[in-house]
């Protein structure tokens, strides 16, 4: 039996290179997407779509997950809060999304497990990312020792992270080495038509760009 792979996918470029190294690596791809009333749920998920298309994923979930839109607590989910626009915060910014990651990965476990997969990958990036506690090594780490105590004993998922310690420019170059559609991915934390150019994410997209000596194929707004 060919060995299974659960992937996160945002549809972001970051998630979309993290399953390409998991296709590359050999795995069956089962592709898992994740709506929670954010901002750009409805391109996220067009562009999830179209990553899960290009890894040839087996199987597809897309989970809707309203609950954090109630907890709230963060400018994704929470329109009564603004998207910052005034460049990278320090800190843990306000569109840190509570516990998002571990949701997500708990979620996720249960997938692997009904798939028997062998690992979980996550395109996580600690080094070059918007500041936020959940897409730290050592707290992946910390989830998959306890994802092995909770599950069957036979389950044994190990969760990868190959971006984790990247910059941004080395994963435009790395995705484009792979022949990953980065213009069907999406990272404006505002707008579905034309990415905002403003906001955290889209000021990281475009500085990794522009390190690597690469154009972005999305379209922005003109600013």
């Amino acid at each position: 039996m060919k060995r299974r792979a659960v992937c996160i996918i945002s549809g972001g470029m970051d998630s979309a290179l993290s399953a390409a190294i998991a296709k590359r690596e050999g795995y069956e791809i089962i592709a898992v997407h994740f709506n929670y009333a954010q901002r750009t749920q409805s391109k996220e998920e067009q562009s999830f779509r179209k990553i899960a298309n290009f890894v040839g994923a087996v199987a597809t979930y897309s989970i809707d997950l309203d609950f954090f839109k109630q907890v709230g607590a963060s400018a994704l989910v929470d329109e009564s809060l603004e998207v910052p626009i005034e460049g990278i915060e320090e800190g843990v910014p306000i569109t840190y999304v509570p516990f998002r990651n571990g949701i997500f990965i708990s979620i996720a476990t249960a997938i692997a497990e009904k798939h028997t997969a062998e690992a979980l990958y996550i395109g996580v990036v600690e080094e070059d990312s918007s500041g936020y506690p959940d897409c730290r090594d050592s707290y992946i780490h910390a989830m998959e020792q306890a994802i092995n105590l909770g599950t069957k004993d036979e389950t044994k998922l190990e969760i990868k992270m190959p971006l984790v310690h990247m910059k941004k420019e080395e994963i435009v170059q790395q995705a484009l080495d792979l022949g990953v559609p980065l213009e069907d991915t999406w990272s404006c934390y505002q707008n579905e038509d034309q990415a905002c150019g403003l906001c955290d994410s889209c000021r990281l997209r475009l500085k990794g760009f522009a390190l690597a000596g690469v154009e972005d194929p999305i379209v922005y707004q003109e600013l």
